[in-house]
């Protein structure tokens, strides 16, 4: 069992910045990356961005690069996701994700409670 544990949400203005964090615990080690999801009212949860434990490669959803940076710490089992420029349009509950990597939801076998972001405008 993976537990994960969001935290970092909260509301900021249009422009604004701010950094989420997950901690992980237990059998961290069964899981090859962690990934970053969203849902807004009404939509389905979407990918945001996953990165590896080995190596730290990265990808992107087109509607967050450049904007937002995912980066992790092996040592501490944490893994951030720094959002930049923030637009109301990001505006979801935020979750994280243990798993394969990859950019759909199914292959991650554990999941944060999620965090909620709001961008006014």
């Amino acid at each position: 069992q993976v537990q994960l544990v969001e935290s970092g949400g909260g509301l900021v203005e249009a422009g604004g910045s701010l950094k989420l964090s997950c901690a992980a615990s237990g059998r961290t080690f069964s899981s090859s990356a962690m990934g970053w999801f969203r849902q807004a009212p009404g939509k389905e949860r979407e990918f945001v961005a996953r990165i590896k434990w080995s190596g730290g490669i990265t990808y992107y959803a087109d509607s967050v690069k450049g904007r937002f940076t995912i980066s992790r710490d092996n040592a501490k089992n944490t893994v951030y996701l720094q959002m930049n420029r923030l637009k109301p349009e990001d505006t979801a509950v935020y979750y994280c994700a243990a798993g394969a990597y990859s950019t759909r939801d199914y292959e991650y076998d554990y999941w944060g409670q999620g965090t909620q972001v709001t961008v006014s405008s």
